[in-house]
């Protein structure tokens, strides 16, 4: 189903020039690099990088060149393309996974006394437990998208040699809940960063809000074969709030960050507010919004491959 369409009926006429899953890769592959980026700033904040830390600060840059060299190859070897993209996808989901280890040691006083071992504060405190899970999302969304399901929304996906998978749900409803999940972590860690601060402000509760009410939306969107139009505005609306409170927070952070007379002193952005976080909310926004988009790869590419 073509739900963008469904919302507004007027994009019926405007032919898009890449299908879902390929406007799905190439942000995820720009989420790879981003990532890089993030995790560097981070990190730097101890003022000592550990060898271990600088596994997701190359990880991230080399997997987006990986993948978008991959989306190169795909136009003439999608086969090759296909294998290359899985295998960044699953070294980005072990990354993800071996983060959330780590950080979670942090957190953890193993000879502290029973009771004291794990406590709210400590997670509040220690390197956000969630963090790393975004490498393993953005390994887990690309391994989906790169399998082509035939027909769209049957939830089978064509393997090599003519193998077919059936998967419980359609390609659109594990995304819906990919992008629900996704988000419920980044309100977590949002509200474990702003716990610092206690928040005093009460402007920091509208992150957590919006949300709260994003995931709930893509998570219940994520069950409904057939969505109406209402639901489905519904869901733009919540994915449009979260791009934009993410967008607002990078604004913030920023104004937090600047020293007096608006002057940037670059210790502060390093030490201060992470002034790439709420981009989160915005990513989790945009890749709601590329689900929308029509997955019906096969239509789009018959007039090219007949040359109509």
């Amino acid at each position: 189903m073509y739900h963008l369409a469904t919302v507004f009926p007027i994009v019926k006429r405007v032919r898009v020039p890449i299908t879902r899953d390929q406007a799905m890769l190439l942000m995820l592959a720009l989420n790879e690099l981003l990532l890089g980026l993030e995790t560097y700033l981070a990190h730097s904040i101890s003022g000592t990088i550990m060898p271990k830390e600088w596994i997701p600060i190359i990880f991230g840059p080399v997997a987006g060149i990986f993948l978008f060299i991959a989306g190169l190859i795909a136009i003439r070897k999608r086969t090759l393309a296909v294998i290359m993209a899985s295998l960044v996808y699953l070294a980005s989901i072990i990354v993800g996974l071996l983060g959330i280890f780590f950080h979670l040691v942090r957190a953890i006083l193993p000879y502290a006394p029973l009771g004291e071992k794990v406590s709210v504060p400590l997670f509040v405190w220690a390197p956000p437990i969630l963090g790393p899970l975004t490498f393993a999302l953005v390994g887990l969304m690309g391994i989906s998208a790169v399998w082509m399901e035939k027909p769209p929304d049957s939830g089978i996906l064509n393997l090599f040699g003519g193998r077919k998978l059936r998967l419980p749900f359609s390609k659109t409803s594990a995304f819906f809940f990919m992008v629900g999940l996704g988000t419920l972590a980044t309100v977590i860690s949002s509200v474990l960063d702003h716990a610092r601060t206690n928040f005093e402000n009460p402007w920091l509760w509208v992150p957590t809000g919006i949300g709260i009410f994003g995931t709930v939306v893509a998570l219940v969107l994520g069950t409904i074969t057939t969505p109406r139009r209402s639901d489905l505005i519904i869901y733009v609306v919540a994915m449009m709030l979260l791009a934009l409170v993410g967008l607002v927070g990078v604004v913030l952070h920023i104004l937090h960050n600047l020293a007096y007379e608006n002057a940037v002193v670059v210790e502060r952005f390093i030490r201060g507010a992470p002034f790439l976080a709420p981009m989160l909310f915005s990513d989790m926004g945009a890749l709601g919004l590329v689900i929308l988009l029509d997955p019906n790869e096969k239509e789009k590419n018959e007039p090219a491959k007949t040359g109509k």
